[in-house]
């Protein structure tokens, strides 16, 4: 458990107890989108030192918000169904944080997990229930999201794909998200590369997708 203690008797400052020390909530973002190695954990906040990974993993642990997956002979972490239950509280953080994004710093990375909980937090689902299913191939430096569309559900996942539109982006997808770059100007401006599609679907995923600045 979380050395922090508040000394109140509420539900705010038991949640903060329990997942408010450094990194903690990170560390929950990623594992919303799956279960992850201690490996895999680490590659995705390369800044966090190893020994705060580890006991961040074993507070939440004994938190009872995440746990080491059974059957696994390499352990993988996962949420509990407890810990699943922070994942609206994340979305809705991550869309609140969103509107305080500036410009991102040159040592400042936009990571796969990172992006892909952005993309949930920005779906709409009305607007996309009355659009044809489409699918995206985002790549994001060296790794590749499968952003699938179909109806109102939305389901991303690593690797690649068959895809309507294949693009490269970066940090600068925020200007798209938040509405405050139209696709075009994100293709001729860099902001966004199409590597295979119709340009033209970039306008579809913009109305899918969106986040208040």
């Amino acid at each position: 458990m979380a050395a922090r203690d508040y000394g109140q008797y509420d539900g705010v400052s038991r949640a903060l107890e329990l997942v408010g020390e450094r990194w903690a909530l990170l560390i929950v973002r990623d594992l919303i989108v799956g279960p992850r190695r201690y490996g895999e954990l680490a590659a995705g906040l390369p800044r966090i030192p190893s020994n705060v990974l580890a006991a961040r993993l074993k507070e939440l642990q004994a938190a009872g918000v995440l746990r080491r997956a059974p059957h696994s002979r390499i352990p993988v972490y996962e949420l509990t169904p407890y810990g699943r239950g922070l994942e609206p509280i994340v979305l809705a953080l991550g869309a609140w944080g969103f509107r305080a994004l500036g410009e991102p710093r040159e040592e400042q990375v936009l990571t796969p997990d990172a992006l892909t909980i952005a993309l949930r937090s920005a779906f709409r689902p009305a607007v996309a229930a009355a659009l044809p299913a489409t699918a995206y191939a985002a790549r994001l430096g060296a790794a590749d999201l499968l952003i699938r569309v179909t109806g109102d559900v939305l389901a991303v996942q690593r690797g690649e794909g068959q895809a309507d539109l294949a693009f490269a982006t970066g940090p600068g997808i925020r200007l798209l998200l938040s509405g405050e770059v139209p696709p075009e100007r994100a293709i001729t401006t860099g902001l966004v590369q199409v590597l295979r599609g119709p340009s033209e679907l970039l306008g579809r995923f913009a109305s899918t997708f969106h986040l208040a600045a």
